[in-house]
């Protein structure tokens, strides 16, 4: 599921350019830190997400 949202995401990569950017990321940021980053992408979508439902819920109640 991960690789096929990365593919469609990085558009026509193979699975060895993939694997190579992965490779890339390890060796920048370390083992550690990739949960940490992954952590705050996942609570930064999570407030996008919040947020974009509180704007829909919010239009709704308008009077027009």
């Amino acid at each position: 599921m991960l690789t096929t949202v990365l593919l469609g995401f990085l558009g026509g990569l193979g699975g060895s350019e993939v694997i190579l950017i992965v490779a890339i990321i390890l060796l920048m940021f370390g083992g550690k830190k990739i949960p940490e980053l992954m952590k705050g992408l996942g609570k930064g979508i999570r407030e996008f997400k919040d947020a974009s439902k509180g704007t829909e819920e919010n239009s709704e109640q308008l009077p027009k």
